[in-house]
C-alpha cells in the first residue's frame, strides 16, 4: 500500500475553531489519517498522510469549514506512513510569529505563481529572502536568496527590522520577494512586512513544494533539497524523498557526508549538535535509540520525536 501525503494551509476567519477540534479529530481518525493539524482563529495548517481516498475525504472536510472552501494542498506519495499518530491542536497562530496584529486575512503581499517566480527573482532590483530556519536553508534554497540564519520563525521580525535599517542606510528601496516550504510562513511574513510600511512585497504562491511540482527541473532556479516536516526529512526536485535523515537529538537534517562524520551517532548526536548536548542528554538519547531498535525487532513502532516546529 502506498500513502498520499498532503500539506495544506489556509488563512481565513475561524472564530469557532475550538468547537471544531473534536469533530475533525474524530473524522480524520476514522479515516485512518495521521499527521498534524493546527487550528487557530486565523485559519488551519497541517500535513497529513493516509490512503489516497482518505486524504480526499479529509480535505473535503476541511473545505467544508466556512471560509476554507478554496483550501489547496500539495501532494506527495510515500511507500510507508510518514507519521506515527494524529494530532489536531489548538493554537494562537497556525504559524507562530509572535507579533500582535499581524493578520494575513487583512493585509498580505502579492502572490506570485510558480511559473512567474523565476522572472521576479532574476530581476536585480528584487531582494530575495528565505523565510525558513537556518537548518532548512542549509540543505537547499533558491539562487541569490538571503539566509536570515534564524533558528525559529519567531526570530524573523527582529531580523527583518535590522535588515530594513541597513537597506535604508544604503538608500535602497528594492522589491521584496519571500518564500518558504509551503507558502504559509512567507505569506505571514509579507503581512508583517507590509504592516511595517513596505509596499512592493511578493511571495511564492504554494511555496517551494508547489514550485518544484510546477517548474521543470531544467528551468529551475532551486538548488539542493527541500526540508519537510515529516519522516521523509527532505525531498528532491521531483518530490521523491531526498538523501537527508533526521538527527533525533536536535531535529536537524543530516546529509550522507554528515553521517560519515565521527560526531554522528544515530539517534544520539550529529556534527551540528555534538557541542550542544550534555553527557546526560546523550546517554538518554542512546537509551531511546536502544528502545527503538528493540521495538523494530518486535515489529512495533516506537514513538520517537521527528522534527522541530517551524
Amino acid at each position: 500500500m502506498s500513502f498520499r501525503v498532503a500539506a495544506f494551509y489556509k488563512f481565513f476567519r475561524f472564530p469557532d475553531y475550538r468547537d471544531r477540534q473534536q469533530a475533525l479529530a474524530a473524522k480524520f481518525c476514522g479515516l485512518g489519517v495521521k499527521g498534524s493539524v493546527l487550528l487557530a482563529e486565523e485559519g488551519v495548517n497541517g500535513t497529513i498522510a493516509g490512503a489516497p481516498e482518505a486524504i480526499d475525504e479529509a480535505l473535503a472536510a476541511l473545505r467544508a469549514l466556512p471560509g476554507a472552501e478554496t483550501l489547496e494542498a500539495k501532494f506527495a506519495d510515500a511507500e510507508t506512513m510518514p507519521f506515527r499518530r494524529l494530532k489536531v491542536r489548538l493554537k494562537r497562530e497556525i504559524v507562530t510569529m509572535g507579533v500582535p496584529g499581524t493578520d494575513p486575512n487583512a493585509l498580505v503581499g502579492s502572490y506570485v505563481k510558480p511559473e512567474d517566480w523565476n522572472a521576479l527573482i532574476s530581476d536585480p532590483d528584487t531582494v530575495l529572502i528565505d523565510t525558513r530556519n537556518d537548518y532548512e536553508v542549509s540543505i537547499g534554497t533558491f539562487e541569490r536568496a538571503i539566509d536570515p540564519q534564524t533558528d525559529s520563525f519567531r526570530d524573523f521580525p527582529a531580523w527583518f527590522r535590522d535588515f530594513r535599517a541597513r537597506l535604508e542606510s544604503e538608500g535602497r528601496t528594492p522589491k521584496i520577494a519571500m518564500f518558504c516550504t509551503g507558502g504559509i510562513r512567507c505569506e505571514k511574513a509579507t503581512s508583517f512586512v507590509k504592516a511595517e510600511g513596505i509596499e512592493d512585497v511578493f511571495h511564492l504562491e504554494g511555496g517551494i513544494l508547489k514550485y518544484l511540482e510546477t517548474v521543470p527541473e531544467a528551468d529551475s532556479l532551486w538548488r539542493g533539497e527541500c526540508f519537510v516536516f515529516d519522516e521523509r526529512v527532505s525531498v528532491r526536485h521531483d518530490l521523491t524523498p531526498g538523501d537527508h535523515v533526521l538527527c533525533h537529538a536536535c531535529g536537524r537534517p543530516v546529509s550522507p557526508e554528515g553521517r560519515q562524520h565521527k560526531d554522528y551517532v544515530e539517534g544520539v548526536s550529529c556534527p551540528a549538535c555534538i557541542s550542544e548536548m550534555t553527557d546526560a542528554q546523550r546517554a538518554r538519547f542512546a537509551e531511546r535509540q536502544r528502545q527503538m531498535a528493540l521495538a523494530r525487532a518486535r515489529g512495533e513502532q516506537h514513538m520517537a520525536p521527528t522534527t522541530r516546529d517551524p
